[in-house]
């Protein structure tokens, strides 16, 4: 949590440099427009870039609409990317303006000449670079607007060795396949949607986990999409959670009987799509003889707007003789505040729910997103000791019909048995 906290302050303070520098930059784009180089407009600027700052905050940390969250978070960032584009621009103008500066100083005057070398405040800004910067921030906004389409659907598969040390030979090198956060009610694809499932199954796996979020509130938003995840299907099984989005929280009901009918809806889904629902439960698996345990918990979230409804003491009920087990929790935070501390016998657990805020970047060695200030574990592997957590970035999406950068997501996992040679390298 300290780092946490320092990170966001480190946030802060690059915020408001960044937002001193695009000021001034904005200022002497032109001295023809008024407004901007008015005393007024600083007071502007800056009462907009807490509004936005505001806005963000409340959309982390305050239960709202998930769709206007989206929006304002969206509308914060696409801000932002504008003056980190502006930014490199107005740098390049003033290292122009120090060459000159420096240039001037030591220049040696005529012998008529007394006047003083000019200050660095009195050499204008480049109409033309400030105005150049304004189209270069635009070139990426108009290139997000592209790219926010065209990641929608582009389903990725992302191929995951997974080591246990107790694990049983029998299950060495079985293949274990996952989704999350299908958010049906989002979807306009359905052409684009089967593609991915079919992807899914090309890769053969032996059982595949699907870590919750079907809809986005209400039942009726599985439509048509239901028989498409029909055709998820396994020789060991396909196993599922419940997110925080499949209790109907985020909609208006007539009465409280209404929403229960609608979880109710949700769980039959589960059952007729062929999905093995855990809700607070285990399953055990074998294979020759020997077996390994299949958790799965209701939703259970560390932030005080997620549901809690996750049950570990009666998921791993009866279980202690299993040497493997495997958790399906919908929401990463759960690892940190309850598995690590509370369940050491939980090996490793599969998540989803960020959606790796569908914005950032994320290559083989190198992620980022704006997520990470929220959750410490935001996509991909985590390791503490011999417990690892593995979170899915999500095949749908929520909110704004967008990503960049953060693509869907189809985890194919092959369990080893052993230590991860990698970490015993570190």
């Amino acid at each position: 949590m300290k780092g946490q906290t320092l990170q966001i302050i480190i946030l802060a303070a690059v915020l408001l440099l960044i937002d001193t520098y695009v000021l001034n930059g904005l200022r002497g784009a032109s001295k023809k427009w008024r407004f901007v180089n008015s005393k007024k407009f600083p007071l502007v600027y800056w009462l907009l870039s807490a509004f936005l700052m505001m806005i963000l905050v409340i959309s982390i940390y305050i239960q709202i609409d998930h769709m206007i969250r989206l929006a304002f978070i969206t509308m914060f960032f696409v801000v932002l990317l504008f003056k980190a584009s502006y930014v490199p621009v107005i740098l390049i103008d003033d290292i122009r303006r120090l060459i000159i500066y420096t240039s001037n100083r030591f220049k040696k005057p005529l012998p008529a000449e007394k006047t003083e070398a000019p200050k660095m405040d009195t050499i204008p800004r480049s109409e033309f670079l400030m105005k150049a910067g304004l189209l270069a921030g635009a070139v990426p906004l108009a290139a997000l607007k592209l790219n926010m389409k065209s990641g929608l659907y582009d389903y990725h598969v992302k191929h995951q060795k997974l080591y246990l040390t107790n694990l049983p030979k029998a299950f060495d090198g079985i293949r274990i396949g996952q989704i999350s956060d299908i958010h049906s009610g989002s979807f306009y694809n359905p052409k684009a949607v089967l593609g991915g499932v079919e992807m899914l199954m090309r890769e053969k796996a032996d059982l595949i986990f699907f870590t919750g979020d079907l809809v986005n509130s209400v039942s009726s938003e599985l439509g048509q999409y239901q028989d498409i995840f029909s055709k998820v299907k396994a020789p060991l099984g396909v196993y599922s959670c419940l997110g925080n989005h499949d209790y109907g929280d985020y909609a208006w009901w007539p009465n409280e009987a209404a929403k229960r009918k609608n979880l109710q809806e949700i769980i039959t889904a589960h059952k007729n799509m062929g999905y093995d629902l855990l809700m607070n439960e285990n399953r055990r698996l074998k294979i020759d003889g020997e077996e390994i345990g299949i958790l799965g918990v209701e939703n259970w979230g560390d932030l005080s707007r997620f549901p809690k409804h996750g049950r570990m003491d009666l998921a791993v009920k009866n279980t202690d003789d299993l040497p493997v087990k495997l958790l399906l929790s919908h929401d990463p935070s759960h690892w940190r505040a309850q598995i690590l501390p509370q369940y050491p016998q939980i090996d490793a657990m599969f998540s989803g729910h960020t959606h790796g805020m569908q914005m950032g970047i994320q290559t083989e060695h190198f992620q980022w997103s704006p997520i990470e200030y929220v959750y410490n574990e935001w996509a991909g592997l985590y390791h503490h000791g011999q417990q690892q957590l593995y979170v899915n970035v999500g095949y749908g999406f929520l909110g704004f019909r967008g990503r960049v950068g953060i693509l869907p997501e189809i985890t194919i996992f092959e369990l080893k048995c052993g230590t991860n040679p990698l970490l015993n390298k570190a």
